[in-house]
Formats: structure tokens, sequence, C-alpha cells
């Protein structure tokens, strides 16, 4: 004689199954939601290498180039430190480099560019030409989001030597004539904390 399943068996194997099934959905949410915060961390990650390499190369091709100011004809070849238009420090200069094959653009291989913290948005300010008239508006563009602080730091001659015989002595302000020994900038990242890049320059010939 065949025998089937009872009542109690049935309720037990339908409990048996919707525990396997609440279990896996768990599983496959958690793998959902850890695949999507690794995405959008590498893209924050990314995002954080394009602007280093972005501020290391415009740093780095600085050069003794005068700007003038709202029409007007100076001798600061970069100037930074503490800012009355931004959120924290702000760092000003010209600097080389910029492609232009065989000169086929109305425009030279300078370039002048600042940057500065502006509502927790660390920006790059630029101009297509390095003397501009009255009145000109530079475009931005923002590097990185998320930002809660941004100083920059400069190494002199005048602050370079300390009785240790180490360079470590930096200014939170400067404004020369010529350019500085290095450039140390540091800012606090929501996404990865406390970040500092220190930039050696070196002596560069006047560019016009």
């Amino acid at each position: 004689m065949q025998r089937g399943f009872t009542l109690l068996e049935i309720l037990i194997a339908m409990a048996i199954f919707t525990l396997i099934g609440l279990a896996s959905t768990g599983l496959l949410t958690t793998v959902i939601d850890s695949n999507a915060l690794s995405s959008e961390r590498f893209d924050k990650l990314q995002q954080l290498q394009r602007a280093m390499i972005i501020i290391e190369r415009d740093i780095q091709q600085a050069v003794p180039r005068a700007a003038r100011i709202n029409g007007e004809q100076q001798n600061v070849v970069m100037a930074g430190g503490e800012s009355d238009a931004g959120d924290g420090d702000s760092i000003a200069f010209v600097r080389s480099g910029w492609h232009n094959p065989q000169l086929m653009l109305p425009r030279s291989t300078l370039q002048y560019v600042a940057y500065r913290l502006e509502e927790n948005r660390l920006e790059r300010l630029y101009s297509n030409y390095v003397d501009n008239v009255v009145g000109h508006e530079p475009k931005v563009r923002v590097l990185l989001d998320n930002v809660e602080r941004f100083t920059v730091e400069f190494l002199t001659d005048a602050n370079s030597n300390s009785d240790d015989g180490e360079n470590n002595n930096w200014s939170e302000s400067y404004t020369g004539e010529v350019l500085p020994k290095a450039v140390a900038i540091e800012f606090v990242s929501k996404d990865f904390g406390l970040l500092r890049r220190e930039f050696s320059l070196t002596t560069k010939e006047q560019s016009s």
C-alpha cells in the first residue's frame, strides 16, 4: 500500500524551503551590495589618481613666468596660502608643457592655473591664455569631491636650513618672484583620509 506525505511533513518541508530561499536571497543581496560598494570605491580611487596626476603635472611644470592680473603687469610667478576666495588655501602659477602640436592652436604652450577648495570640492582653475583681459573669468574643473580641508606649503632657500641639516621647514604662504624649492599639498578626504604630496621644483629658465 502506498503511503503519502502527512500535512505536518508538507508544512515542515515548506518551512525548510522557505528558510533556504530567504538565506539565498540574503546572500545574493549581500553580494550585490558588496559589488556596488566595490565599484563605487574603485571609481573614487580612479578620480583620486587622476587628480593627483593632474596636480603633479602642473606643479612640476611650473615656470618662473609672471601673469598679468586684471590687465596689470606684476612680477609674482607663484602665490599661495590662505585664500579669501575659497574655503581653504590656494595656489596659482604658470605652467609649461600645455600640448599644442606645431602651434596650430592660437595660444602658447604656457597656461595659467590655480587650485582652491570650494564647497568641499577641490577645483582647478585655468585659462586659455596666460595674460587675460580685464574681467576674464577662468574656467573651473572639479577634481575631487568630499574634500574637508586643503592646505599648501612652500619650501624656499630662506626656510630650508635647519640645525639638523634637514630641509623640513615649510611656510604656509608664499608670494615670490622666483619659484620655491618645493611645494607640498595636503588635503583631508572623507573617502581616503589625510593625503600629502611634496613636489620638488628644479630651476627653470624664464619663459615668455
